[in-house]
């Protein structure tokens, strides 16, 4: 453990020290180097992404994590309809569920979403909507969808999709 925590902290050292070089050679107008140092940023914040992933997924016992605005891996695209743009997700092991979170233009997206499940064959049930955002549970077999939309303090509005599989 001391091992990583070791290299977590020279690319931490890193990071900060490319930032701060990053920062001053903008201010000195020096744009080649810029991109070069903000690659090396770049590449040390995607590698401690994809540390962090593999993290999660050991720690929930192989669920698999999408951070990379696609959708976890074994999502049944082809059967549940997802509104709007794909942040990521996950999907626990042996494709017994999966969670998406796409970001929307508005609350009213709810309404989209819902006619899209329904269109697809899914039955709502405990629907509920306000100025705030919207709630429901949709059902076709196998699949049950909890979908939640609303909007954080900053106002991004997000869905997530909360997808079971019933046998």
């Amino acid at each position: 453990m001391t091992g990583m925590n070791h290299l977590s902290s020279r690319r931490m050292i890193t990071a900060t020290v490319a930032v701060a070089l990053a920062a001053s050679f903008t201010l000195a107008g020096c744009s080649a180097i810029d991109n070069v140092v903000g690659g090396v940023v770049d590449g040390v914040v995607s590698e401690a992404q994809d540390q962090l992933d593999g993290v999660i997924s050991d720690t929930l016992g192989g669920a698999g994590i999408s951070t990379d605005g696609e959708l976890p891996p074994g999502f049944p695209a082809d059967a549940i309809p997802v509104v709007g743009e794909v942040q990521g997700g996950g999907s626990a092991p042996e494709s017994s569920g999966w969670v998406v979170v796409s970001r929307l233009s508005g609350v009213d997206q709810f309404a989209v979403a819902q006619e899209e499940l329904e269109a697809a064959g899914f039955v709502s049930s405990a629907v509920n909507t306000d100025e705030n955002g919207g709630f429901g549970t949709f059902t076709l077999s196998p699949h049950t969808v909890v979908l939640t939309v609303a909007a954080d303090t900053d106002g991004i509005v997000t869905a997530t999709y909360v997808v079971t599989v019933t046998n």
